[in-house]
């Protein structure tokens, strides 16, 4: 990758579309793991979690140039702790994919219907709150062409609306979930009980910070 501190010069949001590429890399091999965990095939999702981890990694090598090469005392269209701000909330989508995968290695849960439908309409969910916001950050270059107004601007705004759309549709999922658990308690182990309610509170990190960097978006455009 070309130098970060060149890339400065052009766009202070190319960087950071560079880090979301590798954030990208570990969130979209989510529901890989989670298919490979609901089969049943332990070795996979092993397999799985540790090129998670690695991506995981990678993104974090991307934030640390992006970090110690970050403009100090030049003027830039964007404020510094607004463009921080964002990277630190896109680095959070990195981790949260790596704590998903490690939860999947500990041990394969039960699982029953309709919950295990659910679930995976729940991380979908979830998945489609970050798709949504990953495209918000490729338009950034775009705004900035524009000077954060006019129809490009109103179109961010449509799309950051859209993130908090999916993640509410993601809170209903939640729910729902959590009350199918509760009512088959009784049938599951402790541990199927915990890892289970573990998941589902970490899977639902992928959208509520796809939500929290669309805000951060908006914000960005306000000021």
């Amino acid at each position: 990758m070309r130098s970060i501190a060149k890339i400065f010069g052009q766009s202070p949001f190319v960087p950071l579309q560079a880090h979301m590429d590798k954030v990208s890399e570990c969130v979209r091999m989510v529901p890989e793991a989670i298919a490979a965990y609901r089969a049943g095939d332990a070795a996979a999702v092993e397999d799985l979690a540790k090129t998670i981890a690695k991506r995981e990694h990678d993104a974090d090598l991307v934030k640390h140039d992006i970090r110690n090469t970050l403009p100090r005392g030049l003027f830039m269209p964007i404020d510094r702790s607004n463009l921080l701000g964002i990277l630190s909330t896109q680095d959070d989508l990195a981790d949260c994919a790596e704590n998903i995968s490690v939860l999947l290695t500990f041990k394969i849960a039960q699982a029953f219907e309709p919950f295990a439908t659910m679930f995976d309409a729940f991380v979908a969910k979830n998945m489609e709150a970050f798709e949504e916001v990953r495209l918000i950050i490729g338009e950034l270059d775009e705004l900035l062409e524009t000077g954060f107004g006019g129809p490009e601007a109103q179109k961010v705004k449509e799309m950051v609306g859209r993130v908090a759309h999916r993640e509410y549709e993601a809170d209903l999922l939640q729910r729902d979930l959590v009350k199918q658990l509760l009512r088959h308690e009784e049938e599951m182990s402790y541990a199927d009980f915990y890892l289970w309610t573990r998941l589902i509170r970490q899977v639902s990190g992928l959208s509520n910070l796809s939500e929290n960097l669309a805000d951060s978006v908006q914000l960005t455009l306000e000021r």
